[in-house]
């Protein structure tokens, strides 16, 4: 059932859920566009035990009410829980804002401008091979991160990027980093760079290195990718070969150089990804370990999607003299439809078996708060024949992997994850992100639902309230 109340006039009808059928109101979604807000949805039933997805009494980190606290600095206020002290407060998140319609603007709203950039890609001073590179993958144009900051670091300025997820800060450190490490390469005289960039998650990791192999397509340069969940031996095979670029989560790169298989050291250039995550991930050592073995001339870009004030310490002891870019506020995307639905003591499971059933849920991206939960959810569904699998950190890294490449390849419907996978992960064509349990703050709810709605595309957002 969708939200019975709306913040947009343009929807008429009002959203129930109840009975035992599935049935379309005004209009459905359309496939991977899922531009419609106007269906109702109906079906599963009000009986039996509410299902929660893993107990509300877990240590997790996710946005459970009665879950115990990590500690810390108090993150309360606005829309967040709070993280501060022995217990965690209730959830704070307004249901109304939970819901919007998609690109949507008050008579009185003044319209945004569209950037225009100054750039297009064959206008940087970079090398023709990559430009190549940059040709065969279509792009031409650079988005507004891309504009203001890949000639910055060209020129071998400290930045500070920040920028939502989905805007392409990956591709905006990337190319001019490997154009900078080419350069080394092919002058003899010049020490040979080397790059380290660091994030958060071994998705996230894995989508870089993806991503760098891309770019530096037959540029003699090499990659390793050092990630927890992976065989430890091939990883130190593949830092034996002096790669040009390691890249990994921060603590199986500090496991790798106590190995002594590289020294951070050795590096010219150093980027920290999805900063604001690490912090809430609990890396904060693991950073402070990393910047104080570093060398103290190097080139070092740092980018988050915010800049909290806890912050203030790690820029100022990393960087030097930095610029910021700050291209995009921390909002929700303006291509995603917002609604909430409300359970009203119904089992969670049954309403969400309900919306599954229904015409245009093609690829959903299911989010709850813990590692159990999510087990017993994937369980459940699989036994009423829906198509699924789960990501979360107690699965191996190549049970995640497998799973993503499924979901992508659309052989399954539903990907089940927790929050590792609500940064960073560029899947195509989800239709819809259901948050089966409400994230943990309003900035991770942002980042869970800005896996639909990219390309242009229209996606849509529920999220299941009590």
């Amino acid at each position: 059932m969708y939200s019975s109340f709306s913040k947009s006039s343009s929807s008429n009808s009002s959203h129930k859920f109840g009975g035992n059928n599935s049935r379309g109101g005004s209009s459905r979604s359309g496939g991977s566009h899922g531009s419609s807000r106007g269906f109702s949805a109906r079906g599963g039933s009000s009986s039996g035990d509410s299902h929660r997805g893993g107990g509300d009494n877990n240590s997790s980190r996710g946005g459970g009410v009665n879950n115990s606290s990590r500690g810390g600095n108090s993150r309360g206020g606005g829309n967040h829980f709070s993280r501060g002290g022995r217990s965690r407060q209730q959830s704070s998140f307004n249901p109304s804002n939970l819901i919007q319609n998609a690109a949507i603007v008050a008579v009185n709203e003044p319209a945004k401008v569209a950037y225009v950039s100054k750039n297009k890609f064959v206008d940087f001073k970079i090398c023709e091979p990559l430009k190549q590179n940059i040709i065969e993958r279509g792009y031409e144009t650079p988005t507004p991160i891309q504009d203001q900051i890949i000639n910055l670091i060209l020129e071998g300025r400290d930045v500070t990027g920040v920028a939502s997820t989905g805007t392409g800060k990956t591709a905006a450190f990337l190319i001019p980093l490997i154009n900078n490490v080419f350069e080394t390469i092919q002058d003899k005289d010049q020490k040979l760079g080397r790059v380290l960039i660091m994030a958060p998650t071994r998705e996230l990791a894995v989508q870089i290195n993806d991503e760098f192999k891309l770019f530096a397509n037959r540029m003699g340069m090499y990659s390793a990718l050092c990630i927890g969940g992976a065989n430890m031996n091939s990883q130190m095979s593949s830092l034996r070969r002096g790669p040009h670029f390691i890249i990994g989560t921060p603590g199986r790169l500090i496991d790798l150089e106590k190995r002594g298989t590289f020294n951070f050291s050795s590096f010219s250039a150093i980027v920290l990804d999805e900063v604001d995550q690490m912090f809430d991930m609990g890396f904060i050592n693991d950073m402070k370990y990393v910047i104080e073995k570093l060398p103290q001339k190097r080139h070092s870009l740092f980018f988050s999607a915010t800049l909290p004030y806890k912050m203030q310490d790690i820029i100022q002891s990393f960087l030097t003299n930095p610029v910021k870019i700050e291209v995009e506020k921390q909002q929700a995307s303006t291509n995603v439809n917002q609604e909430i639905v409300k359970i009203q003591g119904r089992s969670k499971i049954d309403v969400l078996h309900g919306l599954l059933d229904q015409e245009g849920f093609d690829k959903v991206l299911v989010f709850g708060r813990t590692k159990h939960g999510l087990n017993k959810l994937s369980q459940d569904l699989v036994e009423r024949g829906i198509k699924v699998a789960a990501i979360h950190g107690n699965k191996s890294q190549s049970q995640r992997e497998r799973a993503l490449k499924q979901f992508k390849q659309d052989y399954i419907q539903v990907l089940l994850a927790t929050d590792i996978a609500s940064r960073g992960l560029d899947i195509d064509n989800v239709t819809h992100v259901i948050n089966f349990d409400l994230p943990q703050t309003y900035e991770d709810y942002i980042h869970r639902i800005g896996r639909t709605g990219r390309a242009n595309k229209t996606g849509i957002a529920l999220s299941f309230v009590d």
